[in-house]
């Protein structure tokens, strides 16, 4: 493996393998990897002859009060899973390396960003789309992995996609668990004892709604009302937001049909948790 710390050196290198025909999986992140990266990663390896990790805490997409200084960093153990994985190339750029400069120019993401996270964190997913932007200029990508987890983010990157025409495959990875049915983060670490045993009660409340939507109920407000009555009888956390809609357009609806998102966000002591569920109705 072979570790890439500027963006010319990246690039002449992915032209180098592209000319000799070979395809190149590229996986995103923010380093401090867990088993959701992992998977991502497993799936690359085995659908490319390339594979590129990013590891690259991106400040854009940040605001004022949240946790860039905080989040979790530790590279050397992120490069020795990475190798376990057989990545061929881990791109760490700097801060300075990615934006030497003020950006003269931003990408602003005008659909799929007011509700869910995006409605609480302005500007968030203008980051997200910055960063992504640049990376697949810089790594040209085949296919590039993103995780269910964060849905509304994999909505907004498939809208990049298709509306900048940029060739790349994205390919959504469903979301990898503990045995406990908690969602793999980087930032459960940041969990209390106590808020650790609690969280599972997200995932046990979006399989509640599973199973009324089994029985056939199709009201979004009777659905939450399921989910939020679940979460506060389990669990010492806030909610954020428990919300329904269409996917991946997240428009609202009256009526469950086609295929929708259920997701919420629960606010810890010191983490905000996310979870959803994506179901396709007849």
């Amino acid at each position: 493996m072979r570790v890439i710390t500027t963006i010319k050196e990246m690039q002449e290198l992915i032209l180098q393998q592209k000319s000799q025909g070979k395809t190149v999986g590229f996986v995103p992140t923010m380093g401090f990897l867990h088993e959701g990266h992992l998977t991502l990663l497993n799936r690359a390896r085995q659908e490319n002859d390339i594979v590129v990790l990013s590891i690259f805490v991106n400040p854009l997409q940040f605001g004022p009060k949240e946790d860039y200084a905080e989040y979790p960093r530790d590279f050397e153990r992120d490069r020795a899973l990475a190798e376990s994985e057989m990545v061929d190339f881990l791109f760490y750029p700097s801060v300075e390396e990615m934006y030497p400069t003020d950006l003269s120019v931003r990408v602003t993401v005008q659909e799929r960003t007011d509700v869910l996270c995006g409605s609480s964190r302005p500007g968030h997913f203008d980051g997200v789309a910055t960063v992504i932007t640049k990376f697949f200029n810089i790594i040209m990508p085949t296919r590039a992995y993103f995780g269910k987890k964060d849905a509304q983010q994999v909505a907004v990157i498939e809208g990049l996609i298709s509306d900048f025409n940029i060739p790349v495959n994205l390919v959504a990875v469903d979301i990898v668990r503990e045995n406990d049915g908690l969602a793999k983060s980087s930032r459960n670490v940041n969990l209390l004892p106590n808020e650790r045993k609690e969280a599972p009660v997200l995932y046990q409340s979006l399989q509640v709604a599973a199973g009324a939507i089994d029985e056939g109920e199709r009201d979004p407000n009777k659905l939450i009302h399921l989910i939020r009555e679940e979460i506060g009888k389990e669990s010492s956390g806030v909610i954020d937001y428990v919300q329904i809609y269409s996917y991946p357009q997240l428009k609202p609806l009256e009526k469950l049909e086609g295929t929708i998102i259920i997701a919420l966000a629960v606010k810890f002591t010191k983490v905000r948790l996310i979870d959803n569920f994506i179901t396709k109705i007849d």
